[in-house]
C-alpha cells in the first residue's frame, strides 16, 4: 500500500522531515523517550478512534503499544502533503487482531515537533 498522493508529492523514507523518520524509529524500536522527545508538549495522537492528548497521554499510549502487543513495521512509502504535513504508510504484522495492517501515519508538524498524528487504515 502506498500514500494517496493524489494531493501530495511522493518522498523517500530519507526525505521526511527529522522528526518524523526519529518518531517512527524510536517507535519500531518501543524507545518511549526518544519518541516522545518528538511531540509538542500539547500534541494530539489518534489511534484507533482515540485521542491521547498532551505528553502524558501519549506517553501512556506509547508504554502501552509497546506492551500490548509484538510486531515488526515496514516503511511502504510517503508523501509530503505540504510543507508541515505528511503521510507516511507502514506495514505492521504482528500478534495483534488480525496480524497484518497497513496504516497511515499522517502528521502535521509544528517548528520542527510533531503536533498531530493520526494512525488509520
Amino acid at each position: 500500500m502506498t500514500p494517496d498522493n493524489s494531493d501530495g508529492t511522493v518522498i523517500s523514507w530519507d526525505e521526511l522531515p527529522e522528526p518524523i523518520s526519529t518518531y517512527l524509529a524510536a517507535h519500531a524500536g518501543r524507545d518511549t523517550g526518544r519518541a516522545l522527545a518528538t511531540f509538542t508538549t500539547d500534541a494530539v495522537v489518534t489511534d484507533e478512534g482515540r485521542d491521547h492528548r498532551g505528553r502524558a497521554e501519549i506517553e501512556a499510549w506509547l508504554q502501552s503499544s509497546a506492551d500490548s502487543y509484538s510486531y515488526t513495521t515496514e516503511f511502504t512509502g510517503a508523501s509530503a502533503l505540504d510543507t508541515a504535513s505528511f503521510d507516511v504508510v507502514q506495514h505492521l504484522e504482528g500478534d495483534f487482531p488480525g496480524g497484518v495492517a497497513d496504516l497511515h501515519f499522517r502528521f502535521t508538524l509544528d517548528d520542527n515537533r510533531i503536533r498531530r498524528l493520526v494512525i488509520e487504515p
